[in-house]
């Protein structure tokens, strides 16, 4: 007898599990191939990055019948000539902060001597009270053999860093020229190459949506950077801080990165006002300035600038943030908050994205209050739907 056929359920079923399995089996392969090929991978990343932060400027002078290609060299080498000139402007700062650290370490120490002083009773007290058990052998050391890294090693290394530094700048710079100067016709060959026409008009539409909002949301956040980092300046200089340009700027470039780069900011101006300063009033002032300054962009001017239809939860981004730097390093972290702004862009154009811009989405209300609405929707619903009665 032949065995009975399996139920249309049954195949569907194993269909859906197998289908499943394949997914989960190509995202772990992607990601392992992510992994292990960053250094092909993250030029080519950070040059699409680049070219949809940039291609507003480009799209706009094309309009007035300037080519994308032209405007593309001029816009790369302005940002080229600033980023030459405020190295020019800062490092004559921070090579006087250089030179001086030995100086600086010996002020840290010195005021730190009251807590090491303690510190150091500490232990005493503690190596008292552990000579009163029973004593135990020292475990044998055994030295390093005399030249085991070899002398040069350093020096390789550096070349070796220099010259991957360099090859990847150039690389994402051509790449970003490139893209800039295709422009929108060029993201319409690729994807009508790769399907059909409906399907191709579509992804075309929601790459625009992308470029549009990623640039969009780059330049706002531009600009607050640049509100902070004048008003840092402004602050530091009030406060009788050395060199407040320095410190204007590092505030302006860290703040690209989400509560990373405030928080760095804050912990570099403590430590700069206790070495200089030796009144705890003036500490205690300059990181309350600038933690004032951090409150009001956060809070205020940026979701005013920015808006909230690209507002993101702050645990995803911070997780994102954590990921990107465990996974590619620091480009990680440059790439991670416009990859969640370019997803939810993506699932706003999408038929069921609803889900996803959801879970990317802030809770305004905290979990207790989704959590009573959705109780208090299940049992409205219950209560409008008649109850069935019993079969006799």
């Amino acid at each position: 007898m032949r065995p009975a056929p399996d139920p249309p359920t049954t195949l569907a079923a194993r269909v859906t599990r197998s289908s499943t399995s394949i997914r989960k089996l190509a995202v772990l392969a992607a990601g392992t191939f992510l992994y292990f090929a960053h250094a092909v991978v993250v030029p080519v990343v950070l040059a699409i990055l680049f070219a949809l932060i940039l291609t507003t400027p480009v799209e706009a002078l094309y309009r007035l019948k300037v080519p994308r290609g032209l405007t593309a060299l001029l816009l790369l080498l302005l940002i080229l000539g600033l980023l030459s000139a405020a190295i020019d402007l800062l490092s004559a700062p921070a090579e006087k902060w250089w030179n001086s650290a030995p100086q600086t370490l010996r002020t840290i120490e010195r005021k730190l001597q009251p807590v090491s002083k303690l510190v150091g009773r500490v232990e005493m007290l503690t190596n008292r009270a552990g000579q009163m058990g029973p004593a135990t052998p020292p475990s044998p050391t055994t030295p390093a053999p005399a030249g085991s890294e070899p002398q040069g090693s350093m020096a390789v290394e550096v070349f070796a860093t220099t010259r991957t530094a360099i090859v990847s700048t150039l690389t994402t710079t051509i790449l970003a020229l490139f893209l800039l100067a295709g422009g929108p016709p060029m993201l319409a060959r690729l994807t009508a190459a790769v399907s059909k026409d409906l399907e191709s008009s579509h992804m075309l539409t929601v790459i625009n949506a992308v470029r549009a909002e990623v640039s969009r949301y780059y330049a706002s956040i531009a600009l607050i950077n640049v509100g902070l980092g004048t008003a840092t300046f402004v602050v530091t200089m009030l406060l009788g801080m050395p060199n407040p340009l320095l410190w204007g700027v590092t505030a302006a470039l860290l703040n690209f990165i989400p509560y990373v780069g405030s928080a760095t900011t804050l912990l570099l101006l403590i430590v700069v006002a206790f070495v200089s300063f030796d009144n705890v009033g003036r500490v205690v002032a300059v990181g309350a300035s600038y933690l004032t300054l951090t409150t009001i962009e956060g809070q205020l001017v940026q979701p005013l600038v920015v808006g909230r239809q690209l507002d993101l939860n702050p645990m995803i981004v911070f997780l994102s943030l954590w990921f990107g730097g465990w996974f590619w390093g620091i480009a990680g972290i440059v790439i991670a908050v416009p990859s969640l702004v370019a997803l939810k862009v993506i699932a706003q154009h999408s038929s069921n994205g609803e889900p996803l811009i959801q879970f990317l989405s802030p809770n305004e209300d905290g979990p207790v209050k989704t959590l009573s609405d959705r109780a208090g929707k299940s049992i409205r619903k219950m209560q409008r739907e008649p109850a069935a009665r019993p079969r006799h």
